[in-house]
């Protein structure tokens, strides 16, 4: 069952990268702070470390180490995930892995994670995050809910 769940992470993979380029290319040439409303704002920020940039480091082997790091994990994510039949692990793991190959690109090519979009409210701004952040977040919600109420099996 890896074609489904390849596919999916290409899907993830291409959304989040070309939307990385626009804001690079486009949106953000030169940088600056764009309002969207009262409680986005598109930003441009490169994340060093990890989530919330947690480990950040401006070593130069830093980037291939996080991204050795992703490698493996999504590996193992396709390896658990090779056996599954029902759709919400297969698409789970689909945006895991599709998240974490955009972000290991990113580390590739810019040396951090393009991070662009921007919550607030009243003074307090969740940490800029991208759609490959997105894809993990809402693929491990999924695993969650199937682990936890499903019983990881399929309803009838």
């Amino acid at each position: 069952m890896l074609r489904p769940i390849l596919m999916i992470a290409l899907v993830v993979l291409i959304l989040d990268q070309a939307s990385k380029w626009v804001i690079l290319l486009q949106v953000m040439n030169p940088p600056r702070i764009i309002e969207v409303t009262g409680f986005f704002n598109l930003v441009l920020a490169y994340n060093r470390g990890v989530s919330f940039g947690l480990f950040s480091s401006d070593s130069p082997y830093g980037p291939y180490v996080l991204a050795g790091i992703a490698l493996v994990i999504a590996l193992g994510v396709l390896y658990w995930a090779r056996s599954q039949r029902q759709f919400l692990p297969i698409l789970a793991a689909g945006m895991i892995v599709g998240g974490a190959f955009g972000n290991l690109i990113d580390r590739l090519v810019h040396g951090a994670v393009v991070d662009f979009l921007d919550f607030h409210l009243q003074g307090y701004h969740w940490p800029a995050f991208n759609l490959a952040d997105c894809g993990i977040v809402i693929g491990v919600a999924f695993l969650l809910y199937d682990s936890l109420f499903r019983g990881g099996r399929s309803t009838k």
